[in-house]
């Protein structure tokens, strides 16, 4: 009979990140919608995890909501922070799988991997190692003569011989929880930083002949720490291609991959195509026919199908395209509905609104829904079906224009117009002849 295993995950998220020169912490940095630990929280949760603490900060401790928090009192290291969540996890867990929250390319299937390793050489602590081209500062894996794990040294400890060592440590771990505990009881800050290294809690077990395993990532990538915002961007850059070439084998047209930034939570349908120079964010949804951009920004917003979102538009949350919809150049669309078949062509705001199925707004509208007098609160615009508006229409709300109603050029809109009327709201035009030719201009 197999034993189900329980296992908890630890994501180290305390430190400050220097290297990024910057009052934000570094694991909190946002990369492509997400911050950079909860990407790596995102690949842990997708594994069968009884319980996750996160090991925060003082400062950072409330950023965290639902989840459970241990609170690193000073960065003393590794060791340290891991020590930091037993009491959350003692007692909970058999396994505890350890990530440091500043590798966002991590992929639930490396971990799920690691773990397996784990299991299957009842090992009392597995390494997940890698192999990079440039092994820079990371802890160097020791073997022994059979092949096991007998030591990780810092770099900044290590000897000349054990810096030419290729295989480092990804400071991912899976440990045996009932060993885990006691390793950490001996831990002291023998080194040159004056930290509680978790590499030292390996040496512990392999001192006291306990397995050590190691788990290489076939792909060295998926291992990398971030420490400056140039590794950032190359982070960034990686995971904007996994998610444009899932999309792409799934029926996307994405013309310019390389120029197209999706976040993780957009949904494309297939037979939708995305131009160059787009930034889809947060709940974005565009359904199947529809095309979008180039260079469009769209928020939370609801693209329907056979939808064409021009150059330069800029979709805010809560915009709903319905199917056949059109948002032209340099439009702006902000908590609104714009019918099926209905057109904002070019040049237009258009917020908090309703607009009808077939309804065309020209050119320069703008519905100007804040009125202090009547509050803190956005009024609505509201416009029917089939309405054809003039260019350079303004509509102060709260108002609303009838199905099949005409606004002439230049009205400015401040009362309701009845459906089918035609509403004129600008000065009667007055010429004045020879006035460019008189002396004074008068």
């Amino acid at each position: 009979m197999t034993v189900p295993h329980k296992l908890g995950a630890v994501v180290m998220a305390a430190g400050l990140g220097t290297r990024m020169n910057s009052a934000l912490p570094k694991h909190l940095h946002p990369i492509l919608g997400r911050r950079m630990v909860d990407w790596v929280l995102a690949a842990a949760q997708e594994l069968e995890l009884a319980r996750v603490v996160v090991v925060a900060s003082v400062s950072t401790a409330d950023l965290f909501p639902g989840l459970d928090v241990a609170v690193q009192e000073r960065p003393l290291g590794t060791g340290d922070a891991v020590r930091a969540a037993r009491e959350l996890l003692e007692g909970q867990v058999d396994e505890i799988l350890v990530l440091s929250g500043d590798t966002p390319l991590l992929t639930s299937a490396l971990l799920g991997r690691l773990v397996e390793t784990h299991r299957q050489e009842k090992a009392a602590a597995t390494v997940l190692t890698f192999c990079p081209e440039d092994v820079r500062s990371y802890g160097r894996v020791l073997r022994d003569e059979k092949g096991g794990v007998s030591a990780i040294v810092e770099a900044a400890d290590a000897s000349p011989e054990e810096l030419a060592v290729r295989e480092v440590n990804s400071s991912i771990y899976v440990f045996q929880a009932d060993k885990l505990w006691p390793a950490l009881e001996q831990l002291e800050p023998a080194n040159t930083q004056g930290e509680l290294y978790l590499t030292d809690a390996i040496r512990n077990l392999v001192a006291e002949n306990e397995p050590v395993g190691a788990c290489i990532a076939e792909d060295p990538v998926e291992t990398e720490g971030v420490n400056t915002r140039v590794e950032m961007a190359a982070a960034a850059a990686i995971l904007r291609d996994r998610i444009n070439g899932a999309h792409m084998l799934a029926g996307v047209s994405i013309v310019d991959p390389s120029s197209t930034w999706i976040e993780p939570c957009v949904e494309l349908e297939p037979d939708s195509t995305v131009h160059p120079f787009c930034t889809l964010k947060g709940r974005t949804r565009v359904c199947s026919g529809a095309e979008v951009g180039p260079q469009v920004v769209a928020v939370d917003a609801e693209i329907g199908e056979n939808v064409t979102v021009g150059p330069f538009c800029y979709l805010r949350p809560g915009t709903v395209l319905e199917a056949g919809a059109r948002a032209g150049t340099f439009v702006e669309i902000k908590n609104s509905r714009v019918g099926e078949g209905a057109k904002v062509p070019h040049l237009s705001y258009i917020g908090d609104s309703e607009v009808g199925a077939g309804t065309n707004i020209a050119a320069g509208a703008i519905t100007a829904n804040y009125r202090p007098e009547l509050g803190p609160e956005k009024q609505k615009t509201k416009i029917g079906r089939n309405v054809r508006t003039g260019v350079h229409n303004s509509f102060v709300p709260p108002v609303e224009v009838g199905d099949g109603a005409v606004i002439a050029a230049g009205s400015v809109i401040t009362d309701d117009v009845p459906p089918g009327a035609l509403a004129i709201a600008r000065t009667r035009q007055l010429n004045k002849e020879d006035y460019a030719s008189e002396p004074d201009g008068d």
